[in-house]
Formats: C-alpha cells, sequence, structure tokens
C-alpha cells in the first residue's frame, strides 16, 4: 500500500540536475512533513545548496517534481547575511515587509523581533556599524518576521564563534517554538543538526543520493551532546558522511 503523504507537506520526486556534463542531484525524493525541522548533511558542493535554490524557485530542476510549496513563497536565510548596506536595521526589515503586514501592527511586530534578538538598541544602525554577529542576528530577524510557512537555511552560523552559535542556534528554536513553520536547514556540523532537528537527511558525493534519514524523537529541550543516544547516532551519521 502507498504510504499516504501528510497535509501539508512539501514532497520531492526524483529530482535531477545537472550543470553541463557536471551530474549533481541524481533523484532526490523527500517528503518533509508540515512544521518540522529538516536538516540535510552532506560533502561540500554535494549539491545542498543547489537543492534549497530549487526550493525557493530560484532554478529549475532538469526533471522530477515539487509540490507543497506554498504560493506565498519561502523565506531564505543565507550563509552571509546579505544586507541593504543603505538601509537600517529596521528599514531592511520593512523592506521585505512592504504589503505583507497590516501598517498598525507593522511597526509593533519590528520591535518586537529586534528585541528577541537583542538588536532593538541598534535598530537604527547600518549594517556597516554591526559586527558580524549583528548582522547575522538582522539576517535571522529578517528570514523569522517574513510572513511564510516555509525557512530555507543555508548554512546560518557557519561563521560565528561557538559562544554566538549556541546563542543564536537557541534563540531560533525559541522563537521558533512560539511560531512554528516548516525548516529545511543544511550544515555541515552535526552537533548543531541534533540540536536542532527533527529528521536529518545524509546526502552522498555527486552524483548526489540520498544516503540516509534519521529520525530524532527526544525532545529538544532535554537533548545533550553526552547522551548516549544521541552519542550513537552522532557516531551512525559521521561513518555514514566518511563512506559517501
Amino acid at each position: 500500500m502507498q504510504k499516504k503523504t501528510p497535509a501539508g507537506a512539501i514532497t520531492l520526486e526524483k529530482i535531477i540536475k545537472n550543470y553541463g556534463t557536471l551530474e549533481v542531484l541524481s533523484g532526490i525524493s523527500m517528503t518533509i512533513k508540515p512544521q518540522h525541522i529538516i536538516v540535510i548533511l552532506g560533502p561540500s558542493a554535494c549539491g545542498k545548496t543547489t537543492l534549497l535554490s530549487i526550493l525557493a524557485g530560484l532554478i529549475q530542476p532538469d526533471s522530477g517534481t515539487v509540490a507543497g510549496i506554498p504560493e506565498t513563497g519561502v523565506s531564505f536565510l543565507f550563509q552571509e547575511p546579505r544586507l541593504l548596506d543603505w538601509l537600517t536595521v529596521t528599514e531592511n526589515l520593512l523592506f521585505i515587509l512592504q504589503d505583507k503586514l497590516p501598517l498598525e501592527t507593522l511597526e509593533q511586530t519590528i520591535e518586537n523581533h529586534l528585541k528577541s534578538m537583542d538588536l532593538f538598541a541598534y535598530r537604527n544602525y547600518y549594517p556597516r556599524r554591526l559586527s558580524g554577529g549583528q548582522r547575522q542576528r538582522v539576517a535571522l530577524a529578517r528570514a523569522l518576521i517574513y510572513p511564510s510557512p516555509v525557512l530555507l537555511m543555508d548554512e546560518p552560523f557557519k561563521s560565528l564563534d561557538l559562544g554566538l552559535k549556541f546563542e543564536l542556534m537557541q534563540e531560533f528554536l525559541r522563537l521558533w517554538s512560539e511560531h512554528p513553520r516548516t525548516v529545511i536547514c543544511v550544515t555541515h556540523d552535526i552537533k548543531e543538526a541534533l540540536s536542532i532537528a527533527d529528521e536529518i537527511y545524509i546526502f552522498s558525493n555527486k552524483p548526489t543520493v540520498v544516503k540516509g534519514r534519521y529520525r530524532l524523537t527526544q525532545p529538544r529541550e532535554s537533548r545533550n551532546y553526552y547522551d548516549l543516544d544521541l552519542l550513537k547516532m552522532e557516531q551512525n551519521l559521521i561513518n555514514q558522511l566518511l563512506n559517501t
């Protein structure tokens, strides 16, 4: 009997993407449940960012289908902040919210997000006056404030020091728990994946296929790096990545 796809799920069926003679994605199939956090691990340049770009509609697959992407589009958090340098922090958030929220709630919504990211004191600063960590906070606030039920994250914590990385991950999870949405996140950090994911997909080297899928059932708030089950899963993930 064929498995029933959950209502509101995003499905990818046999996605193939090549660049000239270079085979990148070779029949990727996934079912992403609504309001779940999915993390994709895999070797460098295996096509993880390409897949996110396909989900965002920035590029098209050569064959295969993507279904379930909402008409409102997706929110995309890139590796680098990609802020508009000629706009203030507040104006960067306003820019993406044009015609997205009622005027009477717009100002308060922006204020709440800036306060949650400890950025309210910097609301009138231009990006060039902020530290790297602060710019990434603004980018995260911008991605989370956009009213889309799907968030794509491409190694969003990659360039941050360990303390700030952990702090931003916890802030992201707090905001996500208040307003859950479907999240597809690409990372190279196994511990990061184990901290935030509902499911982890392992991608192979090019031509890329799905090598494995792991489901995490332990509540996020009770996960720690010394838990025996998580340590076993971490070792399994390492072994799979070493043999991709």
